[in-house]
């Protein structure tokens, strides 16, 4: 077969076939999630400096604080019975990271202009906090909701618009050549009584090396995921991960297990779900070595837009952080809660 005739081979398969036939599962091995209060202590520091993104609308002053509109995880998504997590409620869209006083890291897909910028809430502390516990939703303090003042720098990967510019975009993620994908936001005052987050700046991950995301999978209250090994670090703007990750994750920090810093942002993965002859869904899984993996915008494509920190004798240093394993819906849902 000719290179032209096998090029227009692959870009007709993206145009006429799903983003979804060319995915890959989101769960891989064990599903290593744990919710805040399960986590070490470690860990829950640096989950305290992650943030979700909501929708304006979604987040209500009442009383002296603020209430969150959430829906059901199960009922929304018409869960299995028995799936993980099915009884808590989503609402957030994204998440993100503070990397300065008032500085948010998070994914360039996540806030498309300054419109959308000034549209969002960004919400810390929806987590559980406690074993029985539930997420703050209907008393978040007003020290834990914040506004957009302005986007600092925002890159993403742009392949065109319409059937043609989402099958470049297709074959782009397919062949390992799609760009950097990552928002730095500031927001309207400094966060009080939350540590920003540093990033590594000396170098890149290497394949094999151990790494963890802290973030909000489908808008769930927070998640600690562990048991992630970065698999290719070969692509200019991004490195694959077998990280147990889910729409809503996007923008989440994912973290060197060795040295608790920020080595880039969960950007894309595969299929969140797959429908079953009972009628409800599942939450996708494969082999921990099995799939495409789940893509992360390298840290070097964004650090220069990011301030550095001053470095405090007095925090303790991060070595070898692990999250143990435990027992084996878009984006776009959480746009659509209401009061």
């Amino acid at each position: 077969m000719s290179k032209f005739s096998k090029s227009f081979s692959i870009l007709a398969a993206a145009l006429f076939f799903p983003a979804s036939a060319f995915a890959d599962r989101s769960i891989y091995g064990s599903d290593d999630r744990l919710d805040y209060f399960e986590a070490p202590a470690a860990m829950q520091r640096l989950a305290d400096s992650v943030v979700s993104l909501w929708p304006s609308k979604q987040v209500k002053e009442l009383n002296g604080n603020y209430m969150l509109a959430t829906i059901s995880f199960g009922d929304a998504l018409n869960l299995c019975p028995g799936e993980k997590f099915r009884e808590q409620p989503i609402g957030a869209f994204c998440s993100g990271t503070l990397v300065g006083e008032d500085i948010v890291l998070t994914a360039g897909h996540c806030i498309t202009d300054e419109a959308s910028c000034a549209d969002t809430k960004f919400v810390f502390g929806y987590n559980i906090g406690q074993a029985g516990g539930s997420a703050p939703v209907t008393a978040t303090k007003p020290s834990d909701v914040y506004g957009c003042k302005r986007i600092i720098k925002r890159d993403l990967d742009k392949q065109g618009s319409g059937l043609f510019g989402t099958g470049l975009a297709i074959i782009s993620a397919l062949l390992n050549k799609a760009g950097p994908d990552f928002a730095v936001i500031q927001l309207d005052r400094k966060v009080e009584g939350r540590k920003p987050l540093p990033l590594n700046r000396g170098g890149e991950v290497n394949n094999g090396d151990k790494v963890f995301v802290i973030g909000h999978p489908v808008g769930l209250p927070l998640k600690v995921t562990g048991g992630g090994t970065v698999r290719d670090n070969k692509p200019r703007a991004f490195f694959l991960t077998d990280l147990d990750t889910f729409g809503g994750n996007s923008g989440s920090a994912v973290f060197n297990a060795s040295t608790g810093k920020i080595e880039g942002v969960l950007v894309r993965g595969g299929t969140d779900f797959v429908d079953t002859p009972q009628g409800c869904k599942v939450q996708a899984k494969v082999g921990q070595n099995e799939g495409r993996g789940e893509a992360v915008t390298k840290i070097s494509k964004v650090s220069k837009y990011v301030p550095g920190l001053g470095v405090s004798k007095s925090e303790p240093t991060l070595l070898d952080m692990q999250v143990g394993e435990v027992g084996a819906p878009s984006e776009e849902l959480a746009r659509q809660i209401r009061f």
